[in-house]
């Protein structure tokens, strides 16, 4: 599989979070390479359900990988969103030998409106993903490891940590234009008072955690940042109607000014396309900049999309190179064995 590594490239409403470099951030400054797993958009149906153990053994056995990230959608968008489901995922989840990091998908609750995924109140299935994965505060799936977290204002599922002078972050934000879209299974056409609400305060947390991953790459004189979440903000496989994305204006908007002032590599990593992509969504010239309302490009920026859905026969691997090394961050996707 091909290596890709890139070239150098509202308001706040959570509670400040310590500026310092997390105590807890083991490789920070390290002269030796950090590597981690990333997957998303799995397992989808019944046959990847069967495979997703093996494939949990594989990530497990490379001698390199001590982390592991998960980019949200634990289920397809046409299946029960159903309690018993969400635990059995959590029971494979806590099978990684190494700590996990897991950001919610929109399959798992903004979606469970649909007749097929059970007519949920996707409120109710958000608070159960909460109870489910994040019932340990601070602290990670699989193996456990402490983490910084939202959990003090209710969002325990976004988190940050440090490795080898790379600040990272998991934001939780979701596609269904971050839960705008109309729930429609249980008979609304517009978005409701308690949706709108909830989209609004998430967004604001998530932009102030965003701010929060920049402040301590400051402060700490950090190589880079890594945004992680589940939305496609970018999707290049179709053409998005402007209503469809409406939602993520003010975090767009925000990820490019914190990019350019931070002058120094930012990367995000996301799901949701299910296409592999590496690439720079807010170039000089993308189409991007004037959807999102923004005049100038963004040179130090870099979007990588896992593969996922009936794509998904691969995990990156990523890795934060030693920080003596120019560029922070170098991966490659590893195609699964079984």
């Amino acid at each position: 599989m091909r290596l890709r590594t890139p070239l150098a490239l509202a308001a706040a409403a959570a509670t400040a979070v310590s500026l310092a470099a997390p105590s807890y951030a083991a490789g920070n400054g390290s002269q030796h390479d950090y590597t981690m797993a990333i997957i998303g958009d799995v397992p989808y149906g019944a046959e990847q359900i069967e495979k997703f153990p093996a494939w949990i053994d594989e990530i497990n056995a490379d001698p390199d990988v001590r982390f592991d990230v998960h980019l949200g959608d634990i289920k397809n968008g046409s299946t029960r969103c159903d309690t018993s489901y969400f635990q059995w995922v959590k029971s494979e989840f806590d099978r990684f030998s190494d700590p996990l990091v897991y950001t919610p998908g929109d399959n798992e609750w903004t979606d469970c409106h649909r007749a097929n995924n059970g007519a949920y109140n996707p409120l109710d299935r958000l608070a159960t993903v909460r109870d489910t994965f994040f019932s340990k505060t601070d602290q990670t799936n699989g193996r456990p490891q402490h983490v910084d977290t939202q959990a003090s204002i209710g969002l325990p599922e976004n988190a940050a940590f440090s490795r080898n002078g790379v600040e990272f972050a998991a934001v939780h934000v979701v596609g269904s234009n971050n839960d705008m879209a109309p729930w429609t299974g249980i008979g609304k056409t517009t978005p409701t008072a308690e949706q709108t609400t909830e989209q609004a305060s998430r967004m604001a947390a998530s932009i102030t955690w965003v701010r929060q991953a920049f402040d301590r790459a400051k402060s700490t004189h950090g190589r880079a940042v890594v945004l992680m979440m589940q939305a496609d903000m970018f999707d290049p496989t179709y053409d998005v109607p402007r209503e469809n994305n409406s939602s993520f204006d003010p975090l767009v908007r925000e990820i490019a000014s914190q990019t350019k002032a931070f002058g120094k590599p930012v990367y995000l990593l996301n799901g949701d396309s299910h296409i592999y992509d590496s690439d720079n969504p807010l170039a000089p010239g993308s189409k991007w900049l004037s959807f999102y309302g923004l005049t100038e490009g963004v040179t130090n920026f870099h979007r990588v999309t896992v593969d996922g859905s009936d794509n998904n026969k691969d995990w990156l691997k990523l890795t934060v190179t030693g920080a003596s090394e120019p560029t922070p961050l170098s991966w490659e996707r590893i195609p699964y064995q079984h």
